[in-house]
């Protein structure tokens, strides 16, 4: 692919702009693959660039590579075709390799499937467009080549490409609400994100589903506008509630009977990066969060709401306070 600079700066922040990927995503394709700069190939992503200079890059597919820890699991693909997979990620599984993860990812079950998968995120991360948090269940999309991952991380930038959670909260919602509060790092808690003046600007809708038998807990429906990390968690905390299971923000333990954080990407939407058609696939439930719903809620209620046209048309039908949103 070719490309010639509209604008001046670092190479690795031009392309960034241009490709629509994180600049640190850009710097390892740089580093590793290397691209051509008027036509000498470079490998360091900080030369300068100027207007009329000429790019070119080639994309390579990532080289499978053994696991480090034995892949002993199975999930569920919910979609595949030559440039995407959309899987149901169970709870409790990482989706790519850290310092601190010992154990198999979510990457390392697809190298051990044998799936292509794009490079662009470097090694332990092949593949991955977006993350789920490690408890949290639900679609996830994996980019099978590097011109699929672009399309994608573009389509993530102008948020033609998204997610619509539900969560079960400790306490019910009073409206239907849009909360746009900046979030970051936490300065006590590293492990914690939290509401911070300086943070990064972060914008969430949340909209009441059903209550359960005893009114104390509500099932809602989320869509995010940015794609803060644990921006549903700390923009719920700001609002004084808490996902079931989620004690990192605030939840009272039941005595260990609700063993994860109950929140679950119902559905992914966007654009096929080949065919340029609206692509929407659900995940179903995992059976821990199921139980809980058919042990607290009213049968009935729960499979009339949780359906793409319900979660959707909670946030279509409510133009007045999602007006602001378009």
């Amino acid at each position: 692919m070719k490309q010639t600079c509209q604008n001046a700066g670092r190479l690795d922040a031009v392309m960034s702009e241009v490709l629509n990927l994180p600049r640190n995503q850009v710097e390892k394709l740089i580093k590793t693959v290397g691209v051509t700069l008027n036509g000498v190939r470079v490998f360091k992503s900080g030369l300068k660039v100027h207007v009329g200079d000429t790019i070119e890059y080639d994309f390579i597919e990532a080289a499978p590579s053994a696991p480090e820890y034995p892949v002993d699991f199975e999930v569920p693909i919910l979609y595949e075709d030559d440039d995407i997979l959309v899987v149901n990620k169970p709870p409790f599984l990482t989706v790519h390799g850290a310092p601190s993860v010992k154990e198999a990812t979510l990457v390392d079950w697809l190298k051990h499937k044998g799936i292509s998968l794009s490079s662009i995120s470097g090694e332990e991360r092949h593949g991955i467009v977006h993350r789920i948090d490690k408890e949290t269940s639900g679609a996830l999309v994996v980019a099978k080549n590097n011109e699929a991952h672009v399309a994608l991380a573009s389509q993530l930038e102008d948020k033609s490409m998204g997610r619509y959670y539900i969560a079960l909260i400790d306490v019910p919602l009073k409206e239907n609400t849009i909360v746009e509060l900046p979030i970051g790092r936490h300065l006590n808690h590293r492990l914690k994100m939290g509401v911070l003046k300086e943070g990064r600007y972060a914008k969430s809708a949340f909209a009441k589903l059903a209550l359960s038998k005893n009114a104390k807990c509500e099932l809602i429906a989320a869509k995010l506008f940015t794609g803060r990390t644990h921006q549903i968690r700390v923009h719920l905390s700001a609002l004084s509630r808490h996902i079931l299971g989620d004690s990192l923000y605030g939840f009272k333990s039941q005595n260990g009977t609700i063993p994860r954080i109950m929140l679950h990407a119902y559905c992914v939407y966007l654009i096929h990066p080949r065919s340029g058609q609206p692509v929407s696939i659900q995940a179903p439930l995992w059976d821990d969060m199921n139980a809980y719903l058919t042990d607290h809620f009213m049968k009935d209620e729960i499979n009339e709401k949780i359906t793409l046209d319900g979660i959707v048309s909670c946030f279509s039908s409510h133009d007045h306070w999602m007006r602001k949103n378009a």
